[in-house]
């Protein structure tokens, strides 16, 4: 079966990485819409891309969306409209918009990661894991990334504290302190501090630091490339392609849950 994908943003740095791994599975995936905003000077320029979003919703089997949370709730609303699987790689997501995505999710496949790489979702498990059983040590989480980057901390720290979060039964919202400035006091025993660094053409190293007494446990990912994103999310794509209406998440595609 040869599954029917369809980019969006495919005119960004990620779309592009996308189309080219795409393009090097040519017995398993087929290209069927390269979606660009409308008024993109692309559209003019390359003959590929097209605003016809609708309609490249209605014929794809899934389509793989890293653009801005700004379109999110348009792309969903045609993928929803066309009936097609929805891998969702976009961070900097409101609440309003993951709950969007749940009860979206009631009726196509969705595929939801702030962090593709089949690296970065290690890390999650072995946070998660971490945590819990390590008590009493103080979490922090350290990000570099780009220096074109738009949001921090960036969505794969979120989520490593999101993980840590879960391996103590914390809830996120209440002990995550995502940035710290002028007389602080003390530490929190019940926090995850975070910390953000931003420079150069950094395509994402992510620390997760473990502080107990007399020893310091770390946990890291250095991606050197970004193409690793694009090739995790197409493995995603061709994973969702196939299931039942539900959200998803890398977890159940490494078979962790």
């Amino acid at each position: 079966m040869t599954i029917r994908v369809g980019i969006l943003g495919a005119g960004g740095r990620m779309g592009r990485m996308l189309t080219q791994v795409v393009g090097t599975k040519p017995d398993d995936l087929r290209l069927v819409g390269l979606v660009e905003h409308p008024a993109s000077l692309l559209l003019g320029e390359n003959p590929d891309f097209t605003d016809n979003l609708d309609a490249v919703c209605a014929e794809a089997d899934v389509v793989i969306d890293f653009t801005l949370p700004t379109a999110t709730d348009t792309n969903l609303a045609a993928a929803l409209s066309g009936n097609c699987a929805f891998v969702l790689g976009t961070t900097g997501l409101s609440q309003a918009q993951e709950a969007l995505l749940a009860k979206s999710a009631q009726a196509i496949p969705i595929l939801y990661a702030a962090n593709y790489s089949l690296g970065v979702n290690l890390l999650l498990e072995l946070t998660r894991q971490a945590a819990k059983g390590l008590p009493d040590f103080d979490i922090e989480v350290l990000e570099m990334h780009h220096g074109k980057k738009v949001d921090a901390p960036s969505g794969t720290a979120l989520a490593l504290g999101k993980a840590a979060a879960q391996g103590r039964d914390w809830d996120f919202e209440s002990v995550a302190n995502l940035s710290r400035q002028g007389h602080t006091g003390e530490r929190q025993s019940h926090e995850i501090g975070f910390a953000t660094l931003r420079g150069g053409d950094v395509a994402g190293d992510h620390s997760v630091i473990f502080a107990g007494q007399r020893e310091t446990i770390t946990l890291q990912h250095h991606a050197a490339d970004r193409l690793i994103f694009a090739q995790g999310a197409v493995s995603g794509a061709q994973w969702l392609a196939t299931k039942a209406p539900g959200l998803y998440s890398m977890r159940h595609v490494l078979g962790f849950a």
